[in-house]
């Protein structure tokens, strides 16, 4: 990496400081990405530099009005020090307001670079289940940004100048300078007693406020299952327990917290007034000017400053320490996808070779060992009891279940090896349970591409929803919110239907596409698939329901996760009727 390139007396020891600063920005992708931002900390640190040096300016000024001017008298000199001084703090404004904007540039630098590639990450790990990983992820890469731009970044340029301050009261007293290391190192320590005290109260106050907003948004989101079975005085005595729990936490951590701030109040104010009667002793004694004495308390308020402003940031910098943790696991866990395959033509057949589908949690398999191959232009109804696995091997033919061994190859290389933002444009998937995303009728159906009417036109006629959605007041520009609530469960399913197969894909899965459908819904359904079939498009479809698998041409029976019966139509029917014949 250039910017951290060093000379070769450096690099002779492999545990110099700056040997430890480029193994760290090389430990992890995040750390490379920071590494981008060393060039602006690196103008930071000058300015902060420039700022922390005037910052003397001050105790030079009152040194020399009471040591000086007041003695000579000498309206000159005054004149002269107040101009220079108005200008070091003029130059001192400026370097804070340009490392404040640099900090900031930094922030939404930081934002543009690390959000997409966090999102895409969260993305892939709420795929695979870890939906507590996904939901964090965003919020760690705010607090870790949020942290980097603010406070904490001005403490950690300003805390290297207290020894510095300290050094100077020590030339003006050496007794001042004793006081000062001895408060430094009291509010260090009381630093590290608050953060060890507050960390099981704050953790389990929040661990308790989770747990009430959990228990009361996953009720509020039933609430008509609640007020129709008048379940609302029970949920609403088991709610009051969580929330007695919360408040009860909540108010340790506040007593906690009320605490210690008091005892650091105490010290605070302390400290002023100890250097102040230790500055009068000494200048009682000879030691020490008056001019010295108000310059040593505002040199010592300065020295302490950067003391104060890291046991504000102490809370937030463990909590961006610990989101930085789970980002560098994330990304970790979920790296960029490299070397995949961009198809161009795809030929939509599928074959399953030795397939075993997992699920967290449990031992046994939901399948076993699937082998089976699906030529393209076929459609393939999958039957079998409820848990039989139906659902989890449609997920499988997409690609799209977290923990699974042997290979589900389309077009002859394994599902995983194709560019997925490439091949979504060739696959259409109708879920069990339908979502519709927040925007218009249209944008839904054209998966939030740029839409193109006539696709989405033809999607809705071939779904047998456009007359629907033209009776709507803005037809096509409803937004789904406004036309859910007039949209059926049976056209909800067949709207996302129409999304399935928006864009002529070549392979299109529909999980249980009848569940809501009434006889007209069905029938479009069938007439959709046979469309489908016309045009030599693969089809998959679990159904529980006998009337559409006559559009089929071969038939996959699961039973406990595996093929009991796999062929043509037919044949599989005859194989399933013949132990009852014989009964």
């Amino acid at each position: 990496m250039k910017s951290l390139t060093l000379p070769a007396a450096a690099t002779a020891r492999p545990d110099a400081p700056s040997g430890k600063i480029r193994a760290f920005f090389a430990r992890s992708e995040l750390t490379r990405s920071l590494a981008g931002f060393l060039p602006e900390f690196r103008a930071i640190a000058v300015f902060s530099l420039v700022v922390n040096l005037l910052m003397l300016t001050p105790t030079l000024y009152m040194l020399q009005i009471f040591d000086r001017v007041m003695i000579s008298q000498n309206m000159l000199t005054l004149v002269v020090l107040s101009l220079i001084t108005l200008f070091l703090f003029a130059v001192m404004a400026f370097s804070e307001w340009i490392r404040s904007r640099l900090l900031v540039r930094i922030g939404v630098k930081m934002d543009k670079v690390l959000s997409p590639r966090v999102f895409h990450a969260a993305f892939e790990a709420n795929l695979k289940g870890q939906t507590h990983v996904s939901r964090e992820a965003l919020g760690d890469l705010a607090q870790v940004r949020q942290f980097a731009t603010g406070n904490g970044a001005f403490a950690f340029f300003d805390a290297p100048w207290t020894p510095i301050y300290i050094l100077v009261l020590c030339l003006l007293s050496p007794w001042l300078g004793l006081i000062a290391v001895c408060f430094a190192a009291l509010f260090v320590g009381l630093a590290v007693a608050s953060q060890h005290l507050a960390r099981q109260p704050q953790a389990g106050a929040a661990e308790a406020a989770l747990q009430e907003s959990r228990f009361a948004q996953s009720k509020l989101r039933n609430s008509e299952v609640i007020e129709a079975m008048g379940m609302l005085p029970a949920l609403r005595q088991r709610w009051l327990g969580r929330h007695r729990n919360a408040l009860a936490a909540q108010s340790l951590n506040t007593d906690v917290g009320q605490r210690i701030q008091s005892i650091s109040k105490f010290f605070r104010y302390s400290q002023q007034s100890l250097v102040l009667g230790a500055g009068a002793l000494l200048v009682i004694e000879g030691d020490l000017t008056v001019g010295a004495m108000i310059a040593a308390n505002v040199l010592m308020g300065r020295a302490l400053q950067p003391i104060d402003m890291i046991m504000g940031s102490w809370q937030s910098f463990f909590k961006a320490r610990d989101a930085f943790v789970r980002l560098e696991g994330l990304l970790a866990e979920h790296p960029e996808r490299s070397g995949q395959l961009t198809p161009t033509e795809l030929s939509p057949a599928v074959r399953l070779e030795h397939l075993y589908a997992r699920a967290p949690g449990r031992e046994t398999p939901i399948l076993h060992d699937l082998c089976a191959e699906f030529p393209a232009g076929s459609v393939t109804a999958i039957l079998g009891p409820s848990g039989s696995g139906k659902s989890t091997l449609a997920r499988c033919l997409l690609g799209i279940w977290p923990q699974t061994e042997g290979e589900v190859l389309l077009d002859g290389e394994p599902i995983q090896r194709w560019d997925r933002n490439e091949l979504g444009r060739y696959v259409g998937y109708l879920p069990q349970d339908v979502e519709l995303f927040d925007g218009s009728i249209a944008e839904n159906i054209a998966r939030f591409d740029t839409v193109d009417p006539e696709k989405v036109i033809a999607a809705s006629k071939t779904a047998g929803l456009h007359e629907t959605i033209l009776r709507f007041p803005k037809g096509y520009d409803s937004p789904i919110a406004e036309a859910g609530s007039a949209l059926s469960g049976g056209q909800r399913q067949r709207l996302a239907l129409a999304r399935a197969i928006y864009g002529d894909p070549s392979l299109i899965v529909l999980d249980e596409p009848n569940a809501n459908l009434d006889s007209e819904g069905e029938a479009a359904l069938q007439k959709t698939i046979l469309a489908l079939k016309a045009a030599g498009k693969t089809v998959f479809l679990t159904t529980h329901r006998p009337q559409i698998i006559g559009v089929a041409d071969a038939l996959l029976v699961l039973v406990q996760g595996r093929i009991q019966h796999y062929g043509p139509r037919d044949e599989v029917i005859r194989a399933l009727q013949t132990p009852a014949a014989g009964a």
